[in-house]
């Protein structure tokens, strides 16, 4: 590994000053779980390593009735032992209790997770079900992007030289709303998605029709992808099995997935279906009230 400075700042000023000075040769840590091995391998090489753990903006945790506020910096271990959380953007905590190991889940965030950009990152089609803001702060202040918008290729995403990403504000949940995060992998943990899907539904107050819904996908393009077409097209439909499986048919044909070591294209494919009919019945349960009963992992 390349020798690099590290710093600590514990204001937000004072970290965006020190990537200014820097001048592109920084790079902001988070939990570090992907960053260090980056450099380690050599695959990115900063002069300065900016740990972003001590600043308050991006340690904000809340829940209330005007929704949620999820600092960049906030470990996924907060965020799945959050009731909150847990109730209202089950999708959300679904991811976070994936990712990787304890040790890593002590470590690494959602923020960090959506900033490495990987298009089969297990957090970010969660956050596009649930419809969250990234909010950005920079040089030449603060803007919010939909987090559907945020990556723009592998490894690659909206943030320009010297911004960073402070923080993921969702909006509130709705009656009759549920969500759910699945993948399918060769083993049980410590792996990358060969699919993931995040779904959110709000139902009618009868339970028995969509009043609207939002699909999100994981490694099966060059970026998490935002199903709006097949989302839209629930609404004003009935919650049945048809409804369903023309959901899935929809969502298929926008995955774009390559063959690798992982699987097939063709593979991808059909377990994009399934998964999508899998996510959307766990969301619509939940939205019922009723108990999801989901091995964590699959």
């Amino acid at each position: 590994m390349r020798d690099f400075e590290y710093e600590a700042p514990t204001t937000l000023s004072a970290a965006l000053e020190l990537a200014a000075k820097h001048n592109g040769s920084s790079r902001f840590m988070a939990g570090g779980t992907d960053l260090i091995d980056q450099v380690r391998v050599g695959r990115m090489s900063p002069d300065v390593l900016i740990d972003v753990k001590k600043l308050p903006e991006l340690n904000v945790l809340q829940h209330d009735s005007n929704g949620l506020r999820l600092g960049a910096a906030v470990p996924c271990y907060q965020v799945y032992g959050h009731c909150g959380i847990v109730s209202d953007y089950s999708a959300l905590a679904d991811s976070c209790r994936i990712i990787g190991g304890v040790q890593i889940q002590s470590r690494g965030s959602v923020g960090g997770n959506l900033c490495n950009s990987g298009p089969a990152a297990d957090s970010t089609p969660s956050l596009i079900a649930l419809g969250a803001v990234a909010v950005i702060s920079g040089p030449k202040g603060t803007r919010s992007v939909p987090v559907e918008d945020f990556c723009t290729g592998p490894g690659q995403n909206v943030l320009q030289p010297g911004e960073i990403l402070v923080e993921l504000k969702f909006p509130a949940r709705v009656a009759n709303s549920g969500s759910h995060y699945r993948r399918f992998i060769p083993r049980n943990e410590m792996d990358i998605a060969v699919v993931g899907v995040g779904a959110s539904v709000v139902l009618n107050d009868a339970k028995d029709e969509f009043v609207s819904a939002r699909i999100a996908l994981g490694a099966v393009a060059a970026t998490p992808l935002f199903a709006k077409a097949a989302s839209d097209g629930l609404a004003g439909q009935p919650v049945n099995d048809d409804s369903i499986a023309k959901a899935a048919a929809a969502v298929r044909a926008i995955a774009t997935p390559i063959d690798d070591m992982r699987g097939t294209k063709e593979f991808r494919l059909h377990i994009t279906g399934v998964l999508v009919e899998r996510v959307l019945k766990a969301a619509i349960a939940r939205a019922k009230g009723e108990h999801v009963d989901c091995k964590v992992g699959h």
